[in-house]
């Protein structure tokens, strides 16, 4: 069976060189890789603060979705990445208020550390099109 790829970039320069894309859309489905508090100059955004790294993060993934023909409300499952676990209340009330509604499987793991070391969170999600509740 043929399946359609289609690759999702977000201008990041390390896409390239690593050799990862922001997400990938395959047929319906919508993986969107892990995503940092970066402003589109590349600065880190809310250095020091989860909830505006978390929102930060999630208008990435927003991004993304819109880029590969998908929506938050079609968002399947994300996984949550801290640094320092006591974040976890704040970054899942960001999360609450974006996916509070559509409640897909989600996961929150503590990581020893990220690339930046200002990054306190990254997010990543996967959607599938045509999968969003009726209103």
């Amino acid at each position: 069976m043929t399946r359609n790829r289609q690759l999702i970039a977000s201008g990041s320069p390390f896409e390239s060189s690593v050799g990862f894309s922001r997400a990938v859309r395959v047929d319906n489905l919508v993986f969107v890789s892990a995503t940092a508090a970066i402003a589109a100059d590349g600065t880190s955004v809310g250095v020091g603060d989860p909830s505006a790294q978390a929102r930060r993060c999630i208008e990435v993934i927003r991004a993304a979705l819109e880029a590969a023909g998908a929506s938050l409300n079609e968002v399947v499952r994300t996984r949550i990445f801290l640094t320092r676990m006591e974040d976890w209340q704040n970054v899942a009330k960001v999360h609450g208020e974006v996916f509070g509604s559509i409640r897909p499987a989600s996961t929150v793991v503590q990581v020893s550390r990220f690339s930046d070391p200002d990054w306190l969170v990254e997010i990543e999600a996967d959607a599938v099109i045509g999968s969003a509740n009726a209103p």
